[in-house]
């Protein structure tokens, strides 16, 4: 068991080793005023009973900093049964009414919002939704974020720049969260450092391997030519990562990440513990379908690492002999995550107290490993629907 957890140990650390260092080859992008004309953009927003979230998103998408006539909104309602297309509807009503009680010479251009109803044609919504979208989409690039979130006013702007000078084909952008102030979000804003921080590292080291659907942007005729979700639609989730795998394998040096604070994404934290690890699977769950041998590596090799840390603790009540071995072994994971999401969290402005990422890590390893073995079984349940693998 000890020459099993050193070697886990020595693979675990190669590997932060590896994601921490392509995180400081991102470097941060800052936009600039561009004179060449602007580009023109299609954001695709799925929803499913987010009432209660979409006020928010509705006020940022209006407070977006970039020409009206260059973007459109399209809502794709995925058989929602709370009062979400009403509110969206009268959001549009009022805008719409403002307009025609303005006089003709001080009127300006309003945003393009649309509503279409999503058409179920596979096991995955969120993929039907999308690809319906795409394709009432008017404009030559797609961004996608999710109805839970708010955008930044210079959003668009951000990717405008981005593509102007770098000429990517497929760019994924931050995602933060905001509720941090209770237990369960300071736990979540730790774990999405991780993700994120693998998510740079990645693209750093020029092998993508996370992306976040929150905050998305690809050319329409690039989505077109590699088939959309064709041969991943059966895998309930994915929409994301799957789009990223088969436009690298395409495209590898189209695609990017961007970095900028202009650019970041805010979505809402889980509220209970139960959402939370049900949302876990769900991400879970694409692993093994993912071709990425290397994802499939770190996915097993960071379950292992965070198993060791339970079943040392079992062992070393069962014999203080381990106790010794646990501490050493815990306290290098330790510091090492530490070191290893310390540079993305002052990119999100987030400040770590060590006390809480002490408690964080604990919690990490119990919920990976719950989450790791609930992802290889069974079913899981989300937005009021249940999923096989």
């Amino acid at each position: 068991m000890i020459e099993f957890g050193v070697v886990i140990g020595i693979l675990y650390l190669l590997i932060l080793a590896f994601l921490f260092w392509g995180s400081l080859k991102v470097p941060e992008f800052f936009s600039e005023e561009d004179t060449s004309g602007k580009t023109k953009f299609s954001i695709i927003i799925p929803f499913r009973n987010e009432a209660e979230h979409l006020s928010e998103l509705l006020k940022s998408l209006q407070k977006i900093n970039y020409p009206k006539d260059s973007f459109e909104v399209i809502f794709v309602d995925d058989e929602s049964e709370d009062d979400s297309v009403e509110i969206i509807e009268s959001v549009i009503s009022a805008l719409r009414q403002a307009q025609c009680t303005t006089p003709l010479n001080e009127r300006v251009i309003e945003i393009q919002f649309q509503i279409i109803k999503n058409v179920r044609k596979s096991n995955s919504p969120k993929k039907d939704a999308i690809t319906l979208g795409v394709s009432k989409a008017k404009y030559d690039w797609i961004v996608t974020t999710d109805a839970d979130g708010e955008v930044p006013s210079n959003w668009l702007h951000a990717f405008h720049s981005f593509i102007i000078r770098k000429e990517p084909y497929f760019i994924a952008a931050p995602v933060g969260l905001s509720n941090q102030n209770s237990f369960i979000g300071k736990y979540q804003v730790f774990d999405l450092l991780s993700l994120q921080t693998v998510t740079m590292g990645s693209f750093g080291m020029n092998h993508p391997l996370l992306c976040n659907g929150a905050n998305l942007c690809y050319k329409k005729e690039v989505f077109q030519s590699v088939n959309g979700y064709e041969g991943n639609s059966h895998i309930a989730s994915g929409d994301d990562i799957f789009l990223l795998e088969k436009v690298n394998n395409k495209y590898p040096n189209k695609v990017h990440f961007l970095k900028s604070k202009e650019a970041i994404v805010i979505t809402k934290t889980e509220d209970n513990w139960q959402k939370l690890i049900a949302q876990r699977i769900r991400w879970a769950s694409k692993t093994s379908k993912q071709n990425n041998w290397l994802s499939k590596l770190i996915g097993l090799v960071v379950f292992l690492c965070n198993f060791l840390v339970i079943i040392g603790v079992f062992l070393s009540f069962l014999n203080t002999n381990y106790l010794s071995y646990f501490l050493v072994f815990w306290m290098l994971k330790l510091v090492l995550d530490f070191l290893f999401i310390i540079s993305t969290a002052s990119f999100f402005r987030n400040g770590i107290s060590f006390f809480q990422f002490i408690i964080s890590s604990i919690l990490y390893s119990i919920i990976t490993t719950i989450v790791f073995l609930r992802s290889l079984f069974g079913t899981y349940s989300w937005k009021g629907r249940q999923f096989k693998k």
